[in-house]
């Protein structure tokens, strides 16, 4: 056998050992934030659904590999100083390298939101909710950026679902009560 075959069976054995031993964090990580969200969903009060959705939040943050950490932690540090290009790059980055996981999709909508580029951080977030129908965070974008776009009734929707999944978000109550009269002709 010839170097280069062994080197190829080397490496496709080191990775596919990686992949196994890290497949088994990510199953826990999910089962977890699922047991969290049945939680949140009858959550007592908002002190109570914040403390739940932060925990929920930290397991959907995990993607199983270091590096791909690395690459959301970077975007997460950019938003915060609002170098929102920065940003962007660091979410590109790890979508293009890990393209089933849910938070990197929803960083780069984040940043594209924070732009005003309202079109691409949209299919940032439906990315997002095809990997993870029941991310809240995601559902809240939505909402905020039909309300920023003009779809008043798309953006109540949207955050109807949010309350379904966390019905203690004061942000998304108060957006409801904005929309109330616009959408159905009522005022809370």
């Amino acid at each position: 056998m010839s170097v280069g075959i062994m080197d190829f069976k080397s490496t496709v054995a080191a990775l596919t050992a990686t992949v196994m031993i890290s497949l088994p964090m990510v199953v826990s990580a999910e089962s977890r934030a699922d047991s969290l969200l049945q939680e949140l969903q009858g959550a007592e009060d908002a002190t109570a659904a914040d403390r739940l959705e932060r925990q929920i939040i930290d397991e959907w943050s995990k993607s199983g590999s270091p590096a791909m950490d690395l690459l959301l932690k970077r975007g997460q540090n950019a938003l915060e100083v609002k170098k929102h290009a920065e940003a962007a790059e660091h979410f590109r980055a790890l979508t293009d390298h890990a393209p089933d996981f849910a938070e990197g999709w929803h960083g780069l909508a984040l940043a594209y939101f924070q732009a005003n580029r309202f079109g691409p951080a949209m299919d940032a977030l439906e990315r997002t909710l095809a990997i993870n129908p029941h991310h809240f965070a995601a559902l809240r974008g939505v909402g905020a950026v039909h309300e920023q776009t003009g779809h008043p009734a798309l953006a109540y929707e949207a955050y109807e679902r949010v309350l379904e999944l966390r019905p203690h978000d004061e942000d998304v109550l108060q957006a409801l009560g904005r929309l109330e009269a616009t959408v159905k002709g009522i005022k809370l």
